[in-house]
């Protein structure tokens, strides 16, 4: 405790409006939650292709990508997942104050963690709830995790033997399995760009 007391935050000249001025745009963080094979990477790797096109600066954090480097410590435990969300919350609040609109697909499946992730990002949070049931999503299984999990071979698996609490207000839900992907992720586009939109 006694040491936290000399940390001093610096308040650099350079700071996100002006970042954000220079991009031509707001920064964001659109959040994908939902079940593992709900679609969520397919999705949020085409709207960062969307918004790259239109000179959007973005950055995609992903799960496993994220787990073989900084998280890479980190067990599916409850308190791993926490922190899961935790440390990637922290890197997106980052990314944001350097002007950019992140993209993360991550599973988080609780919803105090979500709520964790949304008061560390604050005015930029966007929760989209990539909605699939669990039947379809197992039928996709490209992975072949749902498999394993039914065989007991991976433990705190969500949707088998662990929950996944279902967003009660997320800012946008898509439904991978009443629409193709190219709605969904034009539904996304045509949410977020009015609202990463600057008038200077």
């Amino acid at each position: 405790m006694t040491e936290k007391l000399h940390i001093i935050p610096h308040q650099h000249k350079i700071d996100r409006v002006f970042r954000e001025r220079l991009n031509g745009h707001k920064s964001q963080t659109l959040w994908f939650t939902g079940l593992s094979g709900s679609g969520k990477s397919t999705l949020a790797n085409l709207v960062e292709q969307a918004l790259a096109d239109k000179g959007i600066r973005t950055y995609l954090l992903d799960g496993d990508n994220i787990r073989t480097g900084l998280n890479k410590d980190l067990d599916f435990s409850s308190k791993g997942r926490i922190e899961n969300i935790r440390r990637i919350s922290e890197v997106a609040k980052l990314m944001n104050d350097a002007g950019l609109v992140v993209l993360t697909a991550f599973i988080s499946p609780f919803a105090g963690d979500r709520l964790q992730a949304r008061e560390i990002l604050g005015y930029a949070f966007v929760e989209i709830h990539v909605d699939c049931p669990v039947e379809v999503c197992e039928s996709r299984d490209v992975k072949g995790l749902y498999q394993k999990a039914r065989k007991g071979l991976i433990s705190n698996f969500t949707g088998i033997d662990s929950p996944f609490e279902i967003p009660e207000n997320p800012e946008l839900r898509v439904s991978t399995h009443l629409q193709n992907i190219e709605v969904c992720t034009n539904n996304i586009i045509d949410f977020i760009i009015p609202r990463i939109h600057t008038n200077e």
